[in-house]
């Protein structure tokens, strides 16, 4: 009960945290609540789902996440979610049991009819919060088999009239028809005082100012594009200087993603992408100048649209929703890039 009014340490986060408080102390005081988090890719989903984490010591906490590979595989998800609750599997009406222990694998028969599945899922959590609190958290529901994420939506609309609360993050722009109808807490990026105030915190030293605003405007205050450009980049970079020849960051997940877009795009979109990242001073007209003159067209940048590379954005112009690393097939340069 202690960690009920603990801070998250989470920067220009003050509105969402408070709402997903206001959650948790709901399901002490014996409601149900169901609330989907909405944010684009690195905006600090998962950090608020740990904040609520954090905040629900003390009830059952159940976590799950949505895995890309997985995506194929009929319910999934729902085993991730359900699999520490299925003692009580067999204390169900039969219908609902044999549909849930077949969706999850525990026995063999037809494909189980999803609202029994869904009702075997009310029945467990209702049977779980008889003893006290209980929290589910659901993080990348967008990767989520289809099956998982139908009977998911359905829960939530139908918790029952006992301490159960479902939190339940999923990436934006994405299809969210199988939550819809659910409350809905959305998470924007950081206003350009709190973009500092974060840079501020992850950077060791002075950072200078020409350097921060333009990080700021760069990442548009996502935070973990600000964190990971302050992880990848030197001290003489944050400066104002160059990254040293021959130095490169260690790949991660986010980076292995891009490449893969960035390989499907068409070689002169590639080009025109590069020479985005390396203009210094976001000028378009510039930059199409230079892609003029290697032979690029407008036309390369609705291909980088199209792979979800880049937003459009003032006429005329580009803006990046991702950074990433030179693709090897030019000169090295940093590409996080606002032109």
């Amino acid at each position: 009960m202690s960690n009920r009014r603990a801070g998250s340490g989470l920067v220009g986060r003050a509105a969402e945290t408070g709402a997903l408080d206001r959650l948790v102390d709901d399901v002490w005081d014996g409601r149900s609540r169901a609330l989907v988090v909405r944010g684009e890719a690195g905006v600090g989903r998962t950090a608020l789902l740990d904040h609520v984490a954090a905040r629900a010591s003390g009830c059952r906490l159940l976590r799950a996440a949505g895995v890309e590979p997985e995506r194929a595989i009929a319910f999934a998800g729902l085993h991730q979610l359900c699999a520490p609750l299925l003692e009580g599997l067999g204390d169900l009406p039969g219908p609902q049991r044999d549909a849930l222990g077949t969706a999850l694998g525990l026995a063999t028969g037809r494909d189980p009819d999803p609202f029994l599945v869904g009702g075997a899922v009310l029945g467990l959590l209702t049977e779980v919060a008889e003893g006290g609190p209980l929290v589910g958290l659901v993080d990348d529901v967008q990767w989520l088999d289809r099956p998982s994420a139908q009977v998911l939506g359905f829960v939530a609309r139908r918790l029952p009239a006992a301490p159960v609360a479902l939190v339940l993050a999923l990436r934006t722009p994405g299809d969210t028809g199988d939550l819809a109808g659910l409350p809905a807490l959305l998470v924007d990026a950081l206003g350009a005082t709190d973009a500092r105030a974060l840079l501020a915190a992850v950077v060791p030293g002075r950072l200078d100012e020409r350097v921060r605003d333009r990080l700021v405007a760069e990442t548009r205050g996502n935070p973990r594009a600000l964190v990971e450009v302050s992880w990848r980049s030197t001290a003489a970079g944050l400066a104002g200087g160059f990254r040293p020849p021959g130095t490169r960051p260690l790949a991660d997940p986010t980076e292995q993603r891009i490449r893969r877009r960035l390989d499907e795009l068409p070689a002169r979109t590639r080009q025109l992408l590069l020479a985005a990242a390396a203009e210094p001073v976001g000028d378009p007209a510039l930059l199409w100048r230079a892609a003029g003159r290697a032979g690029g067209r407008r036309r390369s940048a609705g291909s980088a649209e199209g792979g979800g590379v880049v937003d459009p954005g003032p006429p005329g112009g580009l803006s990046c929703i991702q950074n990433f690393e030179a693709t090897g097939r030019g000169p090295s340069s940093v590409a996080v890039f606002f032109v």
